[in-house]
């Protein structure tokens, strides 16, 4: 599949948010050491917990933080689920030190990743699958194995030749790394690491798809796998305005993540009517948990409008 920027379409608004922020974030740099570091600790650990939720993992967020920050096992949930956690973890510091390095994206550090995400859990971690396989649920049959190693070479150089915008880009990059599968298992888990260390090289932050929203996930890959990538892509630049919104909050005073019930406070509306107008994607806000969140800017922009 080859694709430009016409073939993959993304809601203008929203394009311009994620513009808007990242001009923002761009004038803030060189960005303060400590306070990057208390971010990307922050995504690290929200993405290792949703990556891993997607797959059927059953930690929650408080004890994923536990189990990866404090090497704590919880009772009564599968090992499997505790090394999981920690293999994802270590790959998200890994995609970091990749990024430090300038390390260009290659087949050898895709199977690198996999072998950190699946060491532990698949004898064959690190090395393509052996065989064919059928993924439940899918009407898409994954290519033969004999082709792996030509597909995954024409992948790093399809995705390097592809003259795209970073948010449309990432989704040809991340679907088509789960359509090959070229690993037995752990396929989901290597493509969002991926997709983020595309992100983090390009000067975006990297993004969290979240559990919570496992079967629209799942509902854009298979219209992918038909070549719509166009619903992938919205998907993940609404994760991606997320996470902008995330970095400047602690940089811009006005851009700071305040929630909606002490927002209200600061407006003629109620807290009920902005959650409503959030939900809609009409004021600009994000959902942390359960609680969402806005700023000032945003509610400026939303009172103008």
């Amino acid at each position: 599949m080859k694709y430009d920027d016409t073939d993959i379409l993304i809601n203008d608004s929203l394009l311009q948010k994620i513009d808007e922020k990242k001009h923002r974030l761009d004038s803030l740099r060189p960005l303060p050491k400590d306070a990057v570091q208390k971010l990307l600790e922050d995504l690290r650990l929200r993405h290792t917990y949703h990556s891993d939720a997607i797959e059927g993992n059953t930690l929650t967020l408080q004890e994923t933080k536990l189990v990866i920050e404090e090497g704590i096992t919880i009772g009564g949930k599968p090992l499997k689920d505790h090394i999981e956690a920690r293999n994802d973890a270590e790959a998200f510091d890994f995609m970091v030190h990749l990024v430090q390095q300038k390390t260009p994206l290659s087949p050898e550090v895709i199977q690198q990743i996999h072998d950190i995400v699946t060491r532990g859990l698949l004898k064959d971690a690190g090395k393509y699958r052996t065989g064919n396989v059928r993924i439940t649920g899918s009407s898409i049959t994954p290519p033969s194995y004999t082709k792996i190693i030509s597909l995954m070479d024409d992948y790093i150089k399809n995705s390097k030749a592809l003259h795209s915008y970073p948010l449309k880009k990432a989704a040809y990059i991340h679907h088509r790394l789960v359509w090959i599968h070229p690993f037995f298992d752990g396929n989901g888990r290597v493509a969002r690491l991926v997709t983020n260390l595309f992100f983090m090289q390009q000067g975006y932050p990297p993004i969290v798809l979240k559990q919570d929203q496992r079967k629209t996930y799942y509902h854009v890959l298979h219209q992918s796998d038909k070549g719509h990538l166009s619903p992938l892509a919205e998907f993940i630049a609404k994760a991606m305005n997320e996470s902008l919104q995330l970095y400047i909050s602690v940089f811009i005073d006005e851009d700071h993540l305040i929630p909606l019930k002490e927002l209200a406070k600061q407006a003629p509306y109620s807290q009920e009517y902005l959650s409503l107008r959030a939900r809609q994607g009409k004021l600009d806000a994000i959902k942390l948990e359960q609680t969402w969140y806005s700023s000032r800017r945003a509610l400026k922009e939303y009172m103008k409008k």
